[in-house]
């Protein structure tokens, strides 16, 4: 749910913090489309990572890359366009970590006679962190702002990376 509820949250909030920085909508649309196309791209990589080194480091790991995103994004808002770029290479491939290393953990632990309901149950659970991030941004930025919306994002993606490092358990795949 984190993982793409990050998601959902950056397509309300970046556009509106990165323009009241002064960047314009093309400079907006290339921070929007980077973190996509190197998550996208990074999943070829990163898949081949997780059969090697596991499912668990790359999860903890990607979590935390994408937690730094979000810092970073605050971090350098002085200089809003390399806060955005930097933000996006940081979520892009913290997600592009997470993404195939979660749904492959789901797969381990299912055995074959349910796992795709199993899998049709965990893209439920993190497709709904699309519409969760986006009304949560919503009600953050209009209570708190912008830059507290960030940090609650920073804090709650964090907080899943070390909740997964706590409890996720490295199963032998069928």
């Amino acid at each position: 749910l984190v993982n793409n509820l990050n998601d959902g949250l950056t397509w309300g909030v970046f556009p509106l913090l990165f323009t009241d920085h002064g960047l314009g909508l093309a400079a907006v649309g290339l921070i929007k489309g980077l973190y996509p196309i190197l998550w996208g791209i990074g999943q070829i990589a990163t898949g081949h990572l997780a059969d090697r080194l596991g499912r668990k480091p790359l999860i903890v790991s990607g979590m935390l890359v994408q937690a730094g995103g979000f810092v970073l994004a605050l971090v350098l808002l002085d200089w809003p366009l390399l806060a955005g770029i930097a933000s996006a290479v940081a979520l892009g491939v913290g997600t592009a970590m997470v993404y195939p290393a979660l749904i492959a953990a789901v797969s381990d632990h299912a055995h074959p006679a349910w796992r795709v309901g199993a899998l049709g149950t965990y893209r439920f659970w993190r497709d709904i962190g699309y519409a969760a991030g986006a009304l949560l941004a919503g009600l953050l930025a209009d209570a708190f702002g912008l830059n507290a919306t960030v940090i609650a994002a920073a804090v709650l993606t964090a907080a899943s990376g070390l909740l997964a490092a706590r409890w996720i358990t490295e199963h032998p795949r069928h």
